[in-house]
């Protein structure tokens, strides 16, 4: 069972939680100013250090009490180190704030940017922040943006543990603080979207409430799968040559970064990693970071779903209650009571009201027979209910491929081979081979 996170208001003091706090608080403020100062200072070093901006920055006020909200970040970093239920909560917010240090400091150091707006004379307690803010921060830390990359991860954290007014004012401030940076003059814009990038890595790297998505990682025997995640490697990594050197002619080259980093997790996910790269749960929706990370990814898969599909009956008939199809849309759902869905890419589509079932399957390969097992004794449960709707993107294959496991299982079919006529003979194009079955044990026999 999920465990839920404590609210704010219910909140009680750990000293077992304080005390890790404590040691990583420790061990990271000083790695922070250390790695920080260093990438300045090697950034210093350079004759030339190049800067991206577009024309309508030069319009962005400068404005000296934003630095109020700027430096209010400092603070929200250590205190929600000390609100978590558990250790391993604040090891795991910890290792997100490790991350992105790593990643952007890395950067930093590849590929120096310069900040180029100069700051207007500021006095008062104003002065004294940007004086101290001078002290130790240079104008060459800028892409991704530290800053927001952490304020991805704080506001995340804080968002789930408060509620009503409170979280709403948590909102507003933390605009403020993503405004500050740019009425600051701290940074340039594209810095906002490659930090806001880089925080939502970190997210999706350590969920809330499941493992790491990468932790059970490992490099696949299945030839077909080690293929097309090399095609989507490579599609990252065009996207990311696009980025770097598109970049000199337009700073919008830039956001080819987003699909880029789309790509190589879903090639990291058909290389041995499986469909939790995806971080899609049984109700049919994804993590916040998931929902973000991959939204290039998951356009190019809606688009996909639609060219095929368009001059297709979203679904047909195989049993009794038993139907095939495509993920259906909000208005075709009424006809069912149990929507059983295959797909590992896609979410739930909204307004859908009818029990919705998910059993996460990587496209185009064959799915591992425990997982269609699964999805196959899903639908011998729920058929008893009313019509069940067993779907994938386009309900060629993983839905068929239930379907047809559910036949060797609790049907008359007595082979794959049987299984996979029957699915056939209902009129709607499938993509199955006997050897996607083969495994699985046929009571029948």
């Amino acid at each position: 069972m999920t465990k839920q996170i404590t609210p704010i208001g219910a909140w009680r003091f750990d000293q077992t939680v304080a005390k890790r706090a404590l040691i990583w608080l420790v061990c990271l403020a000083p790695l922070f100013y250390a790695s920080y100062g260093t990438a300045n200072w090697l950034a210093s070093q350079r004759a030339d250090v190049p800067n991206i901006t577009f024309a309508w920055e030069h319009a962005i006020p400068f404005i000296a009490w934003t630095i109020f909200p700027y430096w209010s970040i400092n603070l929200f970093y250590g205190l929600s180190l000390f609100f978590n239920d558990t250790p391993l909560e604040v090891d795991r917010l910890a290792k997100r704030y490790l991350t992105v240090q790593l990643i952007a400091v890395a950067c930093f150091i590849a590929f120096p940017l310069t900040a180029i707006f100069q700051k207007p004379a500021t006095s008062g307690a104003a002065g004294f922040l940007f004086d101290m803010l001078g002290g130790f921060d240079k104008p060459f830390n800028q892409a991704p943006s530290l800053h927001i990359a952490l304020l991805t991860i704080i506001w995340s954290h804080w968002r789930i543990r408060l509620s009503g007014i409170t979280r709403w004012m948590w909102h507003i401030w933390c605009a403020l603080i993503g405004l500050s940076v740019l009425t600051t003059y701290q940074h340039h814009f594209i810095d906002i979207p490659t930090g806001l990038l880089l925080g939502l890595f970190a997210l999706w790297l350590f969920p809330a409430r499941a493992p790491s998505p990468l932790a059970a990682f490992r490099l696949t025997n299945d030839t077909k799968a080690r293929r097309i995640g090399t095609y989507y490697a490579a599609g990252s990594l065009l996207f990311l040559l696009a980025a770097i050197f598109g970049t000199a002619s337009s700073p919008a080259f830039l956001f080819c970064l987003w699909p880029a980093l789309a790509l190589a997790i879903v090639s990291l996910g058909y290389l041995g990693a499986g469909p939790a790269v995806f971080q899609k749960n049984f109700q049919g929706t994804f993590s916040f970071a998931s929902k973000w990370l991959l939204a290039p990814y998951r356009l190019g898969a809606i688009i996909n779903s639609r060219i095929w599909t368009r001059n297709l009956t979203a679904s047909v008939t195989i049993r009794k209650n038993i139907h095939l199809g495509r993920l259906p849309r909000r208005d075709e759902q009424s006809r069912f009571a149990t929507i059983i869905d295959l797909t590992a890419e896609l979410a739930k589509p909204s307004g859908i009201n009818v029990d919705w079932q998910s059993v996460p399957l990587l496209d185009l390969v064959s799915p591992p027979s425990a997982e269609l097992q699964r999805a196959a004794d899903a639908i011998e449960l729920a058929r008893n209910k009313g019509p069940v709707l067993v779907c994938c993107a386009l309900g060629f294959q993983r839905s068929a491929a239930a379907i047809a496991m559910w036949l060797l299982q609790y049907d008359s079919a007595k082979t794959a081979a049987d299984a996979i006529q029957i699915v056939a003979s209902k009129g709607r194009r499938i993509h199955l081979t006997e050897d996607m079955l083969f495994s699985a044990p046929n009571p029948h026999e």
